[in-house]
Order: structure tokens, then sequence, then C-alpha cells
């Protein structure tokens, strides 16, 4: 048993595995304090950047000079006037007003005022007297501005005179 040449007790084998081992913990300690960077790969790709969306300009001087790559809105800062820019450079100009939804009360407030502006009317032209030969005619906008009024005279006129017909031969 003690002949066997494969069980010969070397060592020196032992001492080089365990210095092996020792170098192999050495270099682990040095990564852990010196993280080395992971290799990256930076791939760029330009392209041109398009801002989607809404622009906000002050006026149309500024839409002139910005650079689209679309049809591309532009607003003012209070909301008021767009102008719509397409590849080209040509500008289309809008002007945007609120629409505020209206209930059932809100349009019956709107329809009293117009029959109180109509009224109004009607009694203007009682008071300045509208003859036979002068009238009066009165129309009111439907519009949630307020109702306005429009007179229009009409007479008849002096240079056309009246020829009535005869029954008889």
């Amino acid at each position: 048993m003690y002949n066997n040449p494969y069980m010969q007790y070397s060592p020196q084998s032992n001492i080089d595995r365990i210095n092996n081992q020792i170098a192999e913990l050495e270099k682990m300690k040095t990564q852990i304090n010196n993280p080395q960077p992971a290799n990256v790969t930076q791939n760029f790709q330009l392209t041109p950047t398009s801002r989607d969306g809404i622009r906000y300009a002050s006026s149309i001087d500024e839409v002139e000079k910005d650079i689209v790559f679309g049809d591309t809105p532009f607003f003012s800062k209070d909301m008021s006037v767009v102008w719509i820019k397409n590849i080209k450079g040509d500008i289309k100009s809008f002007e945007l007003k609120e629409i505020k939804p209206m209930d059932d009360k809100d349009i019956l407030i709107t329809n009293l005022q117009q029959q109180i502006e109509e009224l109004k009317g009607r009694i203007d032209n009682e008071q300045y007297g509208a003859n036979d030969d002068e009238q009066f005619i009165e129309t009111s906008s439907t519009e949630n501005d307020g109702a306005t009024r429009t007179a229009i005279k009409k007479s008849k006129s002096s240079s056309v005179s009246r020829i009535s017909k005869s029954k008889t031969k």
C-alpha cells in the first residue's frame, strides 16, 4: 500500500496548489476593490429632432423663423390665435373663440334678453312716431354676445308719380 506509485505524498504539489488558490483569491480581492467598467457598446443614430405637439409663439415672425418637419400648430400665449405651418413654409392663421356649453337656464336667459331688446326696439319706434310714409324694420341677431337691432327707414319717393287706371274705355 505504501509502495503504490500513485499514492506518493508530495508536499510540493500541495504547496503549489495552495499558492495558486491564494493568487486567485488576491486577484478576486483586487477586482472587488477596483471594479473595471463593463464594455459598453454605444450606437448613436442621429435623426432630426421633431417636437410634435403644441408649440407656442408670440407673433407670426417667430412662426416664420421656426423649422418644421410636418404640419405644426403654433398657439399664441393667450390661446386666441393659432398658426399652422407646413413643410413648404406656408402659414395659415386662425382666430380661436371659446365656446362655452350652455344649459337650459343659459339658453332661456339668452332668449329673454333678445326679447327685451326686441321690445325696446318697438318702444323706440313708437316714440319717434313712425308715420305711414316711413316704416322701420327690425332685425335681431341670435348670437350669444347679445342682440343687435337694425332700423331701416323706408320712405315713399316723391319723384315717382302714381297714375291710376280708369275702368272706362
